[in-house]
């Protein structure tokens, strides 16, 4: 990956594409390089879909290459739903597709000029843009029907929907998997409406003719990704729980820690959280035809938490709902219908949304009277109302603090505009931590305290106690961070916090790709670095240690069934970025 492909959208006569060596970016890949990009080239004080705002589209360092579990990709850019700089991932086919064509970055910049609608088809030939205005408001799933007859199922494809097109705030780019569905999404932060302000509705990436990228070492290479993969499959997290049960397998565990937030964060535990549990959806997909509870979702994946959901008739419904999906649009909605919550899984997809935002949203709503809790036909027609852009959609689709602003509401769980995902920070204090301090808006992919805090994984700190829950969200967001460039999947964090063998195995793996000498203290210094410049970028933007907070009625209600309250002294929040 030696080549970075800049689009200026804004180029006499259309799109006009150029390329160039990686030159200063050099050593970055992932969230590393959208970090770098938007650090030095973007202007912290911009308007994000404005011509200064750029997006950033990269591999990491280790895509494309034979090491397991590295098909991640990161989107960046100023956000749109937070105003921070934002990293949004994601797995499928994009990052190896674009990874094996030797491209570190695409940096879509410049102004749109016009109203047409552009595709971009990138081989090992070049790179081809054409007007697309066929595409427009077509929803992810119809887009890949119009596409599949012209460039087949082989390639991989980066697209925006509906909601990207129109702009909106909770806006996805979505990413195809194997099996050429756009299924895994970069969702958070509302990185497809930057995306539909440059006027590309998508990338096709065809790879065909390109070779998976050599290693360095090749002999040492295969020696360390085999005990990486050891350690992987060794793991109970990685090699047992996720593979069986997928992510959702957290559902019966969060609700018995009182850690699962109920009807809009209100409550601690759902009454009817068997009947959505990662085991009943496994149930549900061996039973029926066509269903996969175990899958992956790219290729090289070792852990394979995804799966394919099939109806009762065995009709394809969705990809398997990962936990925060689940999560979002059921238990935070008083939904316990799994087919339901799979259609609502397909809908965001379909039309570009990210499933935490769209849940949270619609959780507010509930309670602003809109629907009621348990409402899921109701669930269904709003978001139908952000895929078409209607009034009500267009408030939905801008976000839950935006959603709670116009119904006059204080309790909007967000942090920096961002909504707060599936684990209650007064009952698990170590993701609140990280919810309030992470450069990128509440997010708990940052920093997962649920590690130490719930799971028992790389330590053990009581989740309802305050002391030493910044210390571990501290060295959870720095180890994060440099994770997030290597497009090693985060869920090898599981079995690298416990097994300091396969923590070693990983490094050596990158060493012997690249022919480095990284030592641990290296990843740390990485992970630093990069943290570094986000917090610098969102000083200039006007974020400082007040907008580091939680909402205040965290601290203020008491959540069943512990009755307790998010108490880590502001000054502990404060001390997260001490090094």
């Amino acid at each position: 990956m030696d080549k970075i492909l800049r689009i200026d959208v804004g180029a006499p006569g259309g799109p006009k594409a150029t390329q160039e060596p990686i030159g200063d970016y050099a050593g970055m890949g992932g969230r590393g390089m959208t970090t770098s990009v938007g650090y030095k080239e973007v202007p912290p004080d911009c308007h994000p879909l404005g011509p200064e705002n750029k997006l950033v589209i990269a591999p990491g360092l280790m895509s494309g290459s034979a090491a397991s579990s590295s098909g991640r990709m990161s989107v960046g850019c100023k956000s749109p739903l937070s105003g921070t700089i934002k990293e949004s991932n994601a797995g499928g086919t994009g990052a190896q597709a674009l990874a094996r064509l030797g491209y570190a970055a695409i940096i879509l910049e410049g102004e749109r000029q016009g109203d047409d609608l552009y595709k971009v088809v990138i081989n090992d030939q070049g790179v081809n843009i054409e007007k697309a205005n066929e595409l427009k408001m077509l929803a992810n799933y119809d887009l890949i029907d119009q596409l599949r007859p012209v460039h087949g199922e082989k390639v991989s494809v980066i697209s925006i929907g509906t909601a990207g097109e129109m702009r909106m705030s909770n806006s996805s780019i979505a990413v195809t998997d194997p099996e050429f569905r756009p299924t895994r999404h970069c969702g958070r932060g509302g990185v497809g409406a930057v995306m539909g302000s440059k006027g590309i509705k998508c990338i096709v990436v065809d790879a065909a003719g390109a070779k998976t990228r050599k290693p360095v070492r090749p002999d040492e290479f295969k020696e360390s990704n085999k005990k990486f993969v050891e350690g992987l499959k060794g793991h109970a997290v990685t090699g047992q729980g996720l593979p069986t049960y997928g992510t959702n397998v957290l559902t019966n565990i969060l609700n018995e820690a009182g850690g699962y937030p109920t009807y809009n964060f209100r409550e601690g535990r759902y009454k009817h959280a068997q009947n959505i549990s990662g085991e009943q959806q496994a149930e549900n997909m061996k039973a029926r035809e066509g269903g996969q509870p175990t899958h992956g979702c790219h290729r090289g994946c070792i852990i394979q938490c995804s799966g394919i959901y099939t109806d009762k008739d065995g009709n394809y419904m969705s990809k398997q709902p990962e936990y925060e999906t689940v999560w979002s649009h059921g238990g935070n909605c008083g939904i316990d219908d799994l087919d339901v919550i799979a259609r609502l899984d397909y809908l965001d997809d379909h039309y570009g949304l990210d499933t935490i935002e769209m849940g949270v949203t619609i959780g507010v709503a509930m309670e602003a009277g809109v629907i009621e809790f348990g409402d899921a036909e109701g669930a269904i027609n709003l978001v139908h109302e952000v895929g078409k852009g209607t009034p009500l959609g267009r408030i939905l689709g801008a976000g839950a603090a935006t959603t709670a602003r116009c119904y006059g509401m204080e309790h909007a769980p967000v942090v920096k505009g961002q909504a707060l995902p599936a684990y209650d920070p007064r009952s698990v204090k170590g993701i609140g931590v990280t919810y309030a301090t992470s450069t990128q808006g509440a997010d708990h992919t940052a920093g997962y305290a649920v590690t130490a805090n719930i799971l028992k994984v790389g330590g053990d700190v009581d989740p309802m106690q305050t002391s030493g829950q910044a210390e571990l969200s501290r060295n959870l967001q720095v180890a994060t961070a440099a994770l997030d460039s290597t497009g090693f999947c985060l869920f090898v964090a599981f079995a690298i916090l416990d097994q300091g063998e396969t923590f070693e195995a990983m490094v050596q793996t990158i060493n012997h790709m690249y022919g480095l000498e990284m030592t641990g203290d290296d990843v740390v210094a990485l992970g630093q670095k990069i943290l570094k410049m986000e917090r610098e970028f969102n000083e200039k933007a006007g974020f400082g240690p007040a907008h580091d907070r939680l909402p205040r009625y965290f601290s203020r209600e008491p959540l069943a069934p512990h009755n307790v309250v998010f108490d880590v002294p502001d000054k502990e929040l404060d001390s997260v970025y001490n090094f």
